[in-house]
C-alpha cells in the first residue's frame, strides 16, 4: 500500500512519487524545465514522463540500491516550492 505525505507525494516501490496536473503542455514543460535546473544544481535527477498537461515524477537514490533518501526528500521539497 502507498504512503502519502502532506505534500501529495506518495511513497511506491521505493521511490517517493507525484503527479502534476497543468493548465496545458507549455505550463507543464516550464516546471520540468525549472526541475531539471534544481535536479542539476543537486546532482540528483528525476525519473519523470510527461503527457500534454501531466508530469509524474519518481525520486529515488540509484547509488543508494534505489531506496529514497535524504536526497529526495531534499529534491521533493524543492519541487513543491515551484508549484
Amino acid at each position: 500500500m502507498a504512503a502519502q505525505n502532506q505534500s501529495g507525494w506518495e511513497e511506491i516501490n521505493n521511490c517517493l512519487y507525484k503527479k502534476i496536473i497543468f493548465k496545458d503542455f507549455s505550463e507543464a514543460f516550464g516546471f520540468m524545465t525549472r526541475v531539471a535546473l534544481i535536479a542539476e544544481q543537486l546532482n540528483h535527477h528525476p525519473t519523470w514522463t510527461n503527457t500534454w498537461n501531466k508530469v509524474e515524477i519518481w525520486l529515488s537514490t540509484h547509488s543508494a540500491g534505489d531506496v529514497v533518501t535524504d536526497k529526495d526528500r531534499e529534491l521533493a521539497s524543492k519541487i513543491d516550492r515551484l508549484i
